[in-house]
């Protein structure tokens, strides 16, 4: 299927979940993320999930870094909505967030990371391939972000639907995931 075949489908599909379907999918997903072994992550690029596009609870994971590293940081990406690009941007406790256009929680006032310096990405989508090539929304936002990142930054995406067999027209640039943590495993690429 083609990325936006699967996106048009997945997306209502994800809606048709349950806040309780979602509650027990994104616990299973923490297991299975607890499962991985601890990198040295001390720059994590996280985000804030869109509720009213029924994603996973992200927080889960941010939670379960900063109880085995202590010392992680996070960053959050603040989107150009015209040059379709993100940027790093540290985040902490006191950090103020606001709503851009597209109803994501951005930080405002907070220092620009530089893309090397990120250890892990938590990479927004809605379904993989066998190869780790996902479907996101279809703005390529983070396939312009992630080749600025180190070669061994890795890459994770949560999804609530198992990888299909192949997307059918990914292209050159796209970045493939290094795992994908979906309810009932972790798929390594």
């Amino acid at each position: 299927m083609t990325k936006q075949e699967l996106r048009q489908q997945l997306k209502a599909e994800r809606q048709q979940f349950s806040a309780r379907d979602r509650l027990v999918m994104d616990d299973l997903m923490l297991i299975q993320f607890q499962r991985l072994p601890l990198g040295y992550w001390q720059t994590v690029l996280s985000y804030a999930p869109m509720e009213q596009n029924g994603e996973p609870n992200i927080s889960l994971f941010e939670a379960y870094l900063e109880h085995f590293i202590p010392q992680v940081q996070f960053a959050y990406p603040v989107s150009d909505l015209q040059q379709h690009t993100i940027t790093a941007h540290l985040v902490n406790a006191a950090t103020i967030f606001q709503k851009n256009e597209w109803g994501i929680e951005e930080p405002l006032y907070e220092p620009v990371l530089d893309p090397v310096q990120i250890d892990l990405v938590f990479v927004p989508m809605l379904i993989c391939d066998e190869k780790g090539y996902r479907v996101g929304y279809g703005k390529g936002f983070y396939d312009r972000f992630l080749p600025q990142c180190r070669p061994d930054t890795v890459k994770i995406g949560f999804s609530y639907f198992e990888p299909v067999a192949a997307i059918t027209d990914t292209h050159e640039f796209d970045v493939p995931l290094n795992y994908c943590i979906t309810p009932k495993d972790i798929y390594e690429f």
